[in-house]
């Protein structure tokens, strides 16, 4: 009833498909983390240029405060 060169076929169509789906899921994890490690890099990026914005508006502050008392006394 079973033809064992049958079952021999279906045994490595089953374990090429296997390999194949396995490698399309391993190619969507790796692009899945390399899109999430994107995002994260691009958040600090954002986080970063942001308290520099803020850093450089500070001392700017405080430059302009501490040149204007002196220029008013003499």
């Amino acid at each position: 009833m079973n033809n064992p060169a049958l079952d021999a076929v279906n045994q490595h169509r089953l374990h090429d498909l296997a390999k194949a789906e396995a490698e399309r899921l391993r190619n969507e994890a790796v692009d899945d983390f390399w899109r999430g490690a994107n995002a994260l890099w691009q958040r600090g990026q954002t986080t970063a240029q942001r308290s520099a914005s803020r850093l450089q508006a500070r001392l700017a502050r405080r430059a302009q405060r501490h040149i204007t008392p002196s220029s008013t006394g003499a």
